[in-house]
């Protein structure tokens, strides 16, 4: 039996689906706070089962008779320790065979901010004794595709990230990296640095933009208390705002790029470009 925790977000939805491939829906749990929100995989025959890192006690049932088991990251920045802490207690408990996490690229050495819990969750898995595989995303090419519409609106493309390189990778290929774990033998043990077969500039990823829209789009390079003034200008949560100018700014020191191509070895297959990306998104833009 394989468990996904946080199965109602993108990247659990996208994992099972992975899943769903090669395992029977019986054998998969969607692990989440609220059932309703993954009523489309119940009827699909897909366990779901009652999960909140906040109250321990609906993790143990949650977990009950877990042979694998996926922790995905939970999404409140500051929180996650706790909730993380949580998880891994209840896993060890339930007597899981592998334990998955999925972390940040390079945690142990990366300059984002956003590392730090993921090092302190890296840390408490170790301790546990779990037998473990750590999956280290990279970043989701999906993350800077969400701005395609303002960019051809304004013909720029903003953020801090200078000539940074980033290997980012669509969220379904990362999702494929988590059911290809989850699925195959010998993962104890393993960290996987995962990012995209192909790295790019933010100005490369503007000019991508441009020769498919055949619209000017051009790269500005902000200082970070810029970069982020014009993310609440344009109505982002504070969270997200200080997440993305952070990050970004990780990024021109080479946070966000790695060459390893474990992803796509881990996969089975060449990662999503991202022209293939811009033009999807141009496409559902224009819809």
């Amino acid at each position: 039996m394989i468990v996904i925790t946080g199965a109602s977000g993108q990247l659990g939805r996208l994992v099972i689906e992975a899943l769903l491939q090669t395992v029977p829906a019986g054998e998969i749990v969607a692990a989440v706070r609220h059932p309703e929100k993954v009523a489309d995989l119940a009827a699909r025959g897909v366990q779901v089962r009652v999960a909140d890192y906040d109250q321990p006690a609906s993790l143990a049932a949650a977990f009950a008779g877990a042979d694998n088991l996926l922790l995905i990251s939970a999404n409140e920045v500051g929180r996650r320790v706790p909730q993380h802490r949580a998880v891994i207690e209840a896993a060890k408990a339930a007597g899981v065979g592998l334990l998955a996490y999925t972390s940040l690229l390079h945690a142990d050495t990366s300059p984002l901010p956003l590392a730090a819990e993921h090092q302190e969750t890296e840390a408490l898995i170790r301790a546990s004794g779990l037998p473990a595989v750590i999956l280290r995303n990279g970043w989701y090419t999906e993350n800077y595709l969400a701005g395609i519409p303002t960019a051809l609106q304004y013909g720029v493309v903003l953020g801090s990230a200078g000539d940074g390189r980033i290997a980012s990778a669509a969220r379904a290929d990362y999702a494929a990296a988590a059911a290809a774990v989850l699925t195959q033998d010998d993962q104890a043990g393993r960290i996987y640095e995962l990012a995209g077969d192909a790295s790019y500039t933010l100005a490369e990823l503007a000019g991508e933009i441009a020769k498919q829209s055949g619209q000017a789009v051009n790269y500005q390079n902000l200082p970070e208390s810029e970069f982020k003034a014009a993310l609440l200008g344009a109505g982002l949560p504070d969270f997200l705002v200080t997440l993305l100018a952070e990050s970004d700014v990780g990024a021109s020191k080479g946070g966000l790029f790695d060459d390893s191509r474990q992803l796509s070895q881990l996969i089975g297959r060449p990662t999503t470009s991202l022209a293939n990306m811009v033009a999807a998104q141009l496409a559902a833009t224009a819809a």
